[in-house]
């Protein structure tokens, strides 16, 4: 299998590489050479917002392209447009975002969408996926297109930084700030189970959307921050707030608190709540969520000293400390 990875050199796309070169496929990566592509797989350079940014790929055959983008959906009818007529298949790394809002608890694949534009430029973020996926679907046409749409993703190498941020919050101690209820459910999918996926959906030759994310019923926020400290043997000591008190302190979720969403609010029912039949019904299988926190703290472990991954903003220390000196 001769696999193209458009990008996706940091976190998601690299999953997709080393899960391809693992298996024995012939992957070639293209991307601006910011990130070192894993070691086993080729190398082509090309900055595809440039006027040349395709031409190290003027020659070439594959039999599928993954293309991570996020931006300018004009970037990936580019591309699209480039290859259609010498690979075989199109998977495009889209998003849930791409629900038009406010996206309710339990929608799946075929809810309202976004408007979005296959020829345009930058916007905002629902717009420019929604856009790209259009841009697929008219240079390849519905049968060799697969949408993967996930929602939260978690791992090694995460460029977001939600569980790092997590992750180092609690290694420091100390009473933390959890936002509850501890049965506060949460969805996501680790990088590496979606590339496992999504490679084998490749195989299969599935096409069309799919929300790329485990179960909603699966995972707590509970479970989540107990897995970081049993990763980080912290003594840590959560100290689980309501959402009416989180909200009276004056915090947002997903922002001051990565991860995390007001059970029963718009924002937990487009995150955490979409309904994943699709993905499961065609082989989705996830890890334990201790694998995924562990991997990652080992990889945060990894860096260089001095070197910080990249980390949601989140809540600052000076700040958790009033809100919990506020709650006693």
């Amino acid at each position: 299998m001769k696999l193209l990875l458009l990008g996706g050199t940091g976190f998601g796309g690299r999953a997709v590489a080393e899960a391809a070169r693992d298996r024995g496929w012939e992957v070639t990566v293209l991307h601006r050479g910011e990130h070192p592509p894993p070691p086993g797989v080729r190398a082509l350079h090309g900055d595809r917002t440039a006027p040349d940014g395709l031409a190290a790929l003027a020659t070439g055959e594959w039999d599928a392209a993954v293309d991570t983008w996020s931006a300018a959906p004009a970037v990936v009818r580019d591309a699209a447009r480039l290859l259609a007529a010498r690979t075989g298949r199109y998977a495009f790394v889209s998003s849930r975002s791409v629900y038009a809002w406010p996206a309710p608890a339990g929608l799946d694949e075929f809810g309202p969408l976004a408007e979005g534009d296959p020829d345009a430029a930058a916007s905002d973020f629902a717009a420019d996926k929604r856009g790209s996926e259009l841009a697929v679907l008219r240079e390849f046409g519905e049968d060799r297109t697969l949408l993967v749409r996930p929602g939260l993703i978690l791992g090694p190498h995460e460029t977001p930084g939600r569980l790092t941020w997590w992750l180092d919050r609690v290694a420091r101690g100390g009473r933390v700030l959890a936002p509850g209820p501890r049965d506060t459910p949460i969805q996501y999918v680790d990088a590496r189970d979606l590339a496992d996926w999504l490679l084998d959906a490749l195989m299969a030759g599935l096409h069309g959307p799919y929300n790329l994310v485990g179960p909603p019923d699966r995972t707590t926020m509970g479970d989540l921050l107990d897995a970081c400290v049993r990763a980080t043997g912290s003594p840590a000591e959560l100290r689980w707030t309501s959402p009416d008190a989180v909200a009276a302190a004056g915090l947002e979720g997903w922002s001051d608190l990565p991860l995390w969403a007001p059970p029963g609010s718009e924002l937990h029912a487009a995150v955490h709540a979409g309904d994943v039949t699709r993905a499961l019904a065609t082989g989705l299988r996830c890890r334990p969520l201790q694998d995924t926190v562990a991997d990652t703290w080992t990889w945060r472990r990894s860096l260089p000293e001095g070197t910080t991954p990249p980390l949601a903003d989140g809540l600052s220390a000076e700040r958790e400390k009033e809100v919990l000196a506020e709650l006693g």
